[in-house]
């Protein structure tokens, strides 16, 4: 028998969707792909000679928990130049992927009982270890009338004595909506106020279209009960890397970085290098990925809003669109299904990430605009 915490853990439904669009492919059918959120651009060339140089100069061994003492500098480093609040390498630790930042933190503060808030919709990993640690989930709508983003007075109501830890993420997923200042600001005086930690998610932090990003360490008066996350997947095309880093006080990274020795020991130290070529190397590449991801995104709304049933906010972060479907008659999970089986696109019902997300469809533009074209045919063909 299995022990009753697996039933409390949920998954990402976007790769049983993946699945079950690869089985379709399998037999001959065409599927056009907005389920995954992945970029479908190559790592960038410095980005892979980084990685095979430090292969070759024998990164081949195991290296401290928290990551490369050098690596850890030049993370720092970074995040002081771009979010303007000195951050000491002692702050940085070093994950495989940005998730384990997320499950650490959560095993690290949350006891059973505690009340942790955090975006609905959203990654659903988040309502999935809340749950998994034995607290409660609280979750804060994301609504469409505020593009996204959520009513504070809504979040006061939700924030008391038992909240242990706010969950907030900006550029979202799935909704690619932002959090603006105001936001950040109500945030950083309702965790002073209550004694409650921010864990903030701006792993979309580079894929912001007009204007600038807001960090929540442009409050740095709440850096010291602040976990920030970052990652290299989405900005520099490197889901498969498994490369993502978390900025902390330095007393919650020794924690993180014990559960980190107690899981998976430490990040490869070849991807660690390559990470730190990504941050300091030519942004060429990326920059041209965020300008076609621009253009797909434009051409994606424009096409949504001409089809019957369909109503799409222009996002302003990330590479997700999140239209309205209520207007097509059907419930979510129905339409999602009903596109893949009749139309061959692959999508995901809104209520993937969570019970708010009723009434919408969540698309990656990951994919090319000859595809999205394409797709943008086929779901207005067959509804």
């Amino acid at each position: 028998m299995l022990a009753e915490r697996m039933k409390r853990l949920g998954t990402e439904t976007a790769f049983e969707v993946l699945a079950r669009a690869k089985a379709m492919e399998a037999k001959g059918r065409e599927i056009i792909h907005l389920e995954i959120g992945e970029p479908d651009f190559d790592t960038p060339r410095n980005i892979i000679d980084a990685a095979i140089k430090a292969l070759n100069g024998g990164y081949t061994h195991y290296v401290p928990s928290a990551g490369l003492p050098d690596v850890r500098k030049v993370f720092a480093e970074f995040i002081t130049r771009d979010r303007g609040v000195e951050v000491k390498p002692e702050n940085i630790v070093v994950t495989p992927g940005a998730k384990p930042i997320l499950f650490f933190s959560i095993l690290a503060l949350v006891d059973e009982g505690d009340e942790v808030i955090y975006p609905n919709p959203g990654f659903p990993i988040y309502e999935s270890v809340i749950n998994f640690v034995g607290a409660k989930p609280v979750p804060i709508p994301l609504r469409e009338e505020k593009a996204f983003s959520f009513d504070l007075e809504e979040l006061r109501g939700l924030v008391n004595e038992k909240t242990k830890l706010m969950i907030i993420n900006s550029p979202q997923n799935p909704t690619g909506g932002v959090l603006t200042a105001a936001d950040m600001k109500g945030i950083a005086e309702l965790a002073d106020k209550y004694d409650a930690w921010i864990l903030s998610d701006e792993v979309y932090s580079k894929m912001v279209y007009e204007g600038k990003h807001v960090s929540i360490y442009d409050y740095p008066e709440v850096k010291d009960r602040t976990i920030l996350l970052e990652g290299h997947s989405k900005t520099y095309a490197m889901t498969g890397w498994r490369l993502g880093y978390g900025i902390m006080p330095v007393a919650l990274a020794d924690q993180i970085a014990k559960l980190q020795t107690n899981s998976n020991s430490c990040t490869a130290s070849f991807t660690q290098m390559a990470g730190v070529e990504a941050l300091t190397g030519p942004q060429d590449e990326s920059r041209k990925m965020m300008a076609e991801f621009k253009a797909r995104r434009d051409l994606i709304v424009d096409g949504l809003n001409k089809i019957d049933g369909f109503t799409c906010l222009k996002p302003k972060g990330s590479f997700y669109v999140f239209p309205n479907i209520t207007g097509t008659g059907m419930k979510s999970k129905q339409l999602e299904e009903h596109l893949l089986e009749k139309a061959g696109v692959a999508g995901l019902s809104g209520t993937s990430f969570g019970k708010y997300g009723e009434g919408y469809l969540r698309f990656s533009y990951a994919n090319s605009q000859e595809n999205i074209k394409k797709a943008l045919e086929k779901i207005k063909e067959v509804l």
